[in-house]
């Protein structure tokens, strides 16, 4: 923008997270059991769409398995606690009992402990021995090392995440990562992330991947928006990159699976995130939060033990329920925390929507920055 006196002025554009908007409901309305939420993944199809984040305290191969029992995929960290130690175990009890005050030191310690290649075949091996397609994330810069040596080992997707991904990488160091020289290395669909912008989005969509993950910062326990300044509110976020996958395939390109990353605690959430326009979600801290969870009621993320700049921490989120009861109830909380599948069913059939296909085109998404607050009064009050 420039003003009445010719200066240049940088100008603020307007986003919105999941507490600032509402889903309008349709004309029409459907029983919540004809709803479909199908997510597919290159050749792969999941009846609940969600994922669980490639974090040491959610995902190990025996949640992975859970989680394949249950319609979802578990995606596991190649680059943790279980491709470093025989007894992984050990490694995540020490973090989750290191003093607050020391937790980092702990962290970058404990990842410290190189990577092993047999590691990494075993652990894949006992991901498929539950029955589970096996997922497993590899940052950028072991992509090419790391996904053929996956792959071969049994993998069936392979999902590279940093905490921003472009398909453009510039560095004097090293040579980036060219996803036109990985994909030809692999046979396996590809999940990139993470992404927030239409501009970067398209690009990435170009390289032939199969999903796009979306959000930077919004996580419990990430703190990049803290370290660095840098992160966009999921639900501008998640229409802007549907925006890039619906353009990308008018274009004449593939279908990539758009999937909101990040920020998602309540059903409320996840159904603002579909009605954006993402075709499935990837959850954190809520499956930490289960009592089948490898982590016993902490958490923290991928970036956390860097050795110069940590962008995470641990966090304390308690054990306080079974996976099941997370995706599909019954519930025995009344804040949206429990049954996140059966609330998204319920949203489609408020809209009128059978599919999630019909979600993205029938939802309305307002502004509505007073909904948690709008009638509440006796809840903040502690009365109910």
């Amino acid at each position: 923008m420039v003003s009445s006196s010719g200066v240049r002025i940088k100008e603020l554009r307007r986003t919105y997270g999941f507490e600032e908007v509402a889903i309008v409901p349709g004309d029409v309305t459907t029983n919540p059991e004809l709803s479909v939420t199908n997510l597919k993944i290159g050749p792969y199809q999941f009846t609940t769409p969600v994922l669980a984040s490639a974090m040491d305290a959610i995902v190990d191969p025996n949640f992975a398995g859970l989680m394949a029992r249950l319609g979802g995929l578990g995606v596991m960290n190649l680059e943790g606690a279980y491709t470093r130690y025989e007894d992984p175990y050990a490694a995540l009890a020490d973090v989750s009992n290191a003093p607050k005050e020391g937790v980092t030191e702990v962290l970058q310690r404990v990842y410290a402990e190189p990577l092993k290649d047999h590691l990494i075949a075993q652990r894949i091996k006992e991901v498929k021995a539950t029955g589970a397609v096996c997922a497993v994330s590899v940052t950028p810069q072991n992509a090419k090392r790391l996904s053929p040596i996956a792959v071969e080992a049994g993998a069936d997707i392979i999902v590279v995440q940093s905490t921003v991904t472009t398909a453009r990488h510039i560095s004097n160091s090293y040579h980036g990562l060219r996803f036109s020289e990985l994909m030809p290395l692999i046979s396996v669909p590809v999940v990139v992330g993470n992404c927030v912008t239409t501009s970067a989005a398209l690009e990435l969509m170009e390289q032939g991947i199969d999903g796009l993950l979306v959000g930077v910062g919004p996580g419990a326990a990430c703190t990049t928006r803290d370290v660095t300044g840098v992160g966009v509110p999921q639900v501008s976020a998640t229409l802007d990159v549907a925006a890039a996958r619906d353009e990308f395939v008018e274009r004449g390109g593939k279908y990539v699976a758009v999937i909101t990353d990040g920020g998602i605690r309540t059903g409320g959430d996840l159904c603002k995130a579909i009605a954006a326009g993402a075709d499935g979600v990837m959850i954190g801290t809520p499956f930490a939060q289960t009592f089948e969870a490898p982590g016993k009621g902490f958490n923290w993320g991928m970036a956390s033990p860097h050795p110069a700049l940590p962008r995470g921490t641990r966090i304390n989120v308690g054990a306080v329920a079974s996976l099941e009861q997370v995706l599909f109830g019954p519930s025995h909380r009344t804040d949206g925390t429990q049954n996140l599948i059966g609330a998204l069913k319920i949203s489609m059939s408020m809209v009128g929507a059978q599919t999630i296909e019909e979600f993205h085109e029938k939802a309305e998404l307002v502004v509505a920055p007073t909904i948690a607050t709008e009638g509440k009064s006796f809840q903040r009050a502690g009365r109910i």
